[in-house]
């Protein structure tokens, strides 16, 4: 086995055990690592379909303790909000909203991590519901993270550490089926990323279990610290992001080619590449234009 494929099988494992416990957040992790080994056109169907196979597996185990109402509920109102966010994607004022963002929900994570408790839905409110599953849309097409709205609605109405995991799957598991399908239909898939999905099963599949073992054991109040910290760490990249945006904005008149914001979040001097199989090496790292998509 090559060293990519060793760095990817690694990332891989690890992203997925993240999901697998909580719920949420793998993309933020593998996206820019996975980067350094494969070509960034890959990158994105092949993190939403280990994520549709991960939400799938958790759909299948726990659905018992998924809230219907509460991941339709969400679901719906994205649909209406990704046509805003990819429309975000032209705005001259990305940095100044993704700052905005990053602010907010950093703002929020520290309230939970310092012991504040956020208002108790008792529950599913309407309101809520739409004005959370809209701003997840949003996100997710303009920025590539629709998990924050949907972390703050969970937290909100206090699941359990198995009713959250469970029922952000519901939400992401339709979400991401809706992603593959643009994909296949946008022509963003290629014969590797089945190649490097099928490749990367080995080490996703005994992540979702040991996952689902860790979510079980954890204390209530752990889990929701823990959830907290990844808002956070959310957020701190969304800060990073904004601040990085701002100090590379284009001259006017200079067209400027996006960049998937999640995929792009690293950008190493240099980069694993295959230049066949079983045998890795290294190129310089340069910049390439994808089409925007929406990673769920």
């Amino acid at each position: 086995m090559d060293p990519a494929t060793r760095y990817m099988l690694g990332i891989v494992f690890a992203a997925t055990l993240i999901r697998s416990t909580f719920g949420f957040g793998e993309a933020l992790f593998a996206a820019p690592l996975l980067a350094l080994a494969l070509p960034l056109r890959l990158v994105t169907p092949l993190v939403v379909q280990l994520s549709v196979t991960i939400a799938a597996s958790v759909v299948v185990q726990d659905w018992r303790h998924v809230q219907l109402r509460g991941s339709l509920g969400l679901l719906l109102p994205s649909l209406a909000g990704i046509p805003c966010g990819l429309l975000l994607l032209t705005s001259p004022y990305q940095s100044l909203l993704r700052l905005v963002l990053a602010v907010l929900v950093i703002a929020f994570a520290v309230y939970g991590l310092i012991g504040r408790k956020p208002p108790h839905l008792k529950a599913d409110r309407l309101p809520w519901l739409l004005g959370c599953g809209f701003c997840a849309g949003v996100l997710g097409a303009a920025y590539g993270m629709n998990g924050p709205p949907l972390v703050v609605y969970g937290t909100l109405r206090r699941w359990s550490s198995q009713q959250f995991r469970a029922t952000l799957q519901g939400y992401f598991l339709p979400a991401g089926l809706l992603a593959l399908a643009s994909y296949r239909l946008g022509g963003l898939w290629a014969p590797a990323v089945t190649r490097d999905y099928l490749i990367c099963l080995p080490a996703a599949i005994p992540a979702i279990v040991l996952g689902r073992w860790i979510n079980r054991r954890m204390h209530p109040q752990g889990f929701v610290r823990y959830v907290h910290a990844g808002l956070a760490a959310i957020g701190l990249l969304l800060l990073a992001q904004a601040l990085a945006g701002h100090s590379a904005a284009p001259t006017p008149g200079r067209a400027t080619a996006f960049r998937h914001p999640i995929a792009c979040a690293v950008q190493p001097a240099e980069v694993f590449a295959r230049s066949a199989p079983g045998r890795p090496r290294t190129v310089a790292g340069r910049a390439r234009a994808v089409r925007p998509v929406v990673m769920f």
